[in-house]
C-alpha cells in the first residue's frame, strides 16, 4: 500500500555548504578538463605517429576513449548539481546514467583483460606476435569487450528500474550508483544483491583472473631471460598496464564484491569517486610518463 511510482530522484551529493561547493566545483572542473585533454592527447599522438600503430596502442586508444566517456557520465552532472539548488534527476535520466556508467565500467574491465593478453603474446611469443595479434583479432577483442559491457549494463539497469520504489527519493551519492538506488526499492532486495555479486563475479573477477594468468605466464617468461637489461625491458612494457589494473580493480572489487553488512555510503562515495573520477585522469599520466614510445611521440609532436 506504500508503494509509489517515483518520477524523479534527488541526488544528495557531497555537501550543502555553499563555500565548500564552490571549492569542490573548481577542483572537479579542473579534473574533468585535464581528463578529457589528457586522453585526447593520447588519442591524437597514437593516430598521428605511424610507429604507434601496433596492437598495444590500438587497445590504449580504446582505453583513452573509454576514459573520456567514463568521466563524462558522472562529472558534468555533478558539476551542474554543485551550482544548482535543484539536484533532481528524472527516473529515465537516472536509469540512463546508471546504464552508461556500467557500460563503460564493464567494458573497461574486459578491455584491460584484452590488453593483458596482448602483453602476454608480445613477451611470450615475440616472433609470432604480429601474426597472432592481427588487426582482425584486435578488433574482435575490442568489440567483445563492448558487447560484454553492454549486456551487463542493460541487464542490471533493466532489472533494477523495473522494481517498485517507495518512500524517500533521495539518492545518498553523487550519481545513480547501484547500491544507493537499491536502497530506495520496496521490499527485500536479496535477489537483486545476489545478481549484482554474480554479475560482478562475471565482469570483474573473470577478466581479473585472466589478467592474473597472463601476468603469471609473463613473469615466468621474463625470469627465463638471462640478462638483467632484457628482463627490465620486457617488464617495462607491462608496468603501465599493471599500474592501471591495480588502481581500477582495487576499488571496483572492494565496492561490488562484499556483503551488505559492510556497506557504508560515505566510504562508497569516496571509493566511487576514486575509480570513476581519479582513475581516468591518471591513465594518460601513467601511460605518457612510463612509456618511452609515447613520450617520444609527444616530444616530436
Amino acid at each position: 500500500g506504500n508503494k509509489t511510482s517515483l518520477v524523479v530522484f534527488v541526488i544528495l551529493g557531497f555537501t550543502h555548504r555553499p563555500g565548500m561547493k564552490i571549492i569542490i566545483f573548481i577542483l572537479f572542473l579542473c579534473i574533468y578538463i585535464m581528463t578529457v585533454l589528457g586522453n585526447l592527447i593520447i588519442l591524437l599522438v597514437i593516430n598521428i605517429d605511424p610507429a604507434l600503430h601496433t596492437p598495444m596502442y590500438f587497445f590504449l586508444r580504446n582505453l583513452s576513449f573509454l576514459e573520456i566517456c567514463y568521466a563524462s557520465v558522472t562529472l558534468p552532472r555533478m558539476l551542474v548539481n554543485l551550482l544548482s539548488s535543484d539536484t533532481s534527476i528524472s527516473f529515465a535520466g537516472c536509469a540512463a546514467q546508471m546504464y552508461f556508467f556500467l557500460l563503460f565500467g564493464a567494458t573497461e574491465c574486459c578491455l584491460l583483460a584484452a590488453m593483458a593478453y596482448d602483453r602476454y603474446r608480445a613477451i611470450c611469443s615475440p616472433l609470432h606476435y604480429m601474426d597472432i595479434m592481427s588487426k582482425k583479432v584486435c578488433m574482435q577483442l575490442a568489440a567483445s569487450s563492448w558487447i560484454c559491457g553492454n549486456l551487463v549494463a542493460l541487464g542490471h539497469t533493466t532489472f533494477i528500474f523495473s522494481l517498485p520504489f517507495c518512500g524517500s527519493n533521495v539518492i545518498n551519492h553523487f550519481f545513480c550508483e547501484i547500491q544507493p538506488v537499491l536502497m530506495l526499492v520496496c521490499g527485500d532486495t536479496y535477489w537483486n544483491e545476489l545478481q549484482i555479486i554474480l554479475a560482478a563475479a562475471f565482469v570483474i573477477l573473470i577478466p581479473f583472473l585472466m589478467i592474473l594468468v597472463s601476468y603469471s605466464l609473463i613473469i615466468s617468461s621474463i625470469l627465463k631471460i638471462r640478462s638483467a637489461k632484457g628482463r627490465y625491458k620486457a617488464f617495462s612494457t607491462c608496468s603501465s598496464h599493471l599500474t592501471v589494473v591495480t588502481l581500477f580493480y582495487g576499488t571496483a572489487l572492494f565496492i561490488y564484491i562484499r556483503p551488505k553488512s559492510s556497506y557504508s555510503l560515505d566510504v562508497d562515495k569516496v571509493l566511487s569517486l576514486f575509480y570513476s573520477v581519479v582513475t581516468p585522469i591518471l591513465n594518460p599520466v601513467i601511460y605518457s610518463l612510463r612509456n618511452r614510445e609515447v613520450k617520444g611521440a609527444l616530444f616530436k609532436m
